[in-house]
């Protein structure tokens, strides 16, 4: 499949197609809240972002205070490094499980090592995850884990028909 064109940024909007390849990690400054089983499991304004061509921005939070348990599996980025996989635990009795919902790089590549105390989290595994008050999209296919709000347009890759772009 042939990408689409790329869509034309409006005014406070960045499109993902002018996101770097190797992908840029950058601080966010806004205020990220998470929340799983009716209950905030992360609030922090110490998040980063993971920006790379065509891809909704994958949001990173700091470990610490995040209820993890490591799952099974892993997988490889050429660029970060290996990932592990973690279940999310929340809820008030922290008895609601988000499945292999969280990974990180505990030993990521060179450019990468702010990420190794940080955790990304798929947003469709949870009841909502917010940047800066505005509750986000999850990215299509939920191969990436992409953040999607209104300050990013695409086209996303990430969707059936997609990987090939």
């Amino acid at each position: 499949m042939r990408r689409p064109s790329r869509t034309e940024p409006g005014p406070g909007q960045e499109s993902v197609w002018d996101y770097p390849r190797p992908p840029a990690v950058e601080p966010v400054h806004d205020r990220v809240v998470v929340r799983l089983g009716g209950v905030v499991i992360a609030d922090t304004t110490e998040a980063v972002r993971v920006l790379e061509t065509s891809h909704p921005p994958v949001y990173y939070l700091p470990m610490a205070g995040l209820d993890l348990r490591p799952a099974d599996g892993s997988s490889m980025c050429e660029f970060k490094g290996r990932a592990r996989y973690f279940d999310v635990l929340g809820g008030a009795e922290r008895d609601v499980v988000a499945a292999r919902a969280a990974w990180n790089y505990p030993k990521p590549e060179p450019g990468y090592e702010v990420l190794r105390d940080m955790v990304a989290i798929y947003p469709s595994a949870m009841d909502s995850c917010e940047v800066g008050g505005e509750v986000v999209q999850a990215q299509e296919g939920d191969f990436y884990g992409g953040w999607i709000t209104s300050k990013v347009v695409g086209p996303f890759k990430g969707g059936a028909g997609t990987l090939g772009w």
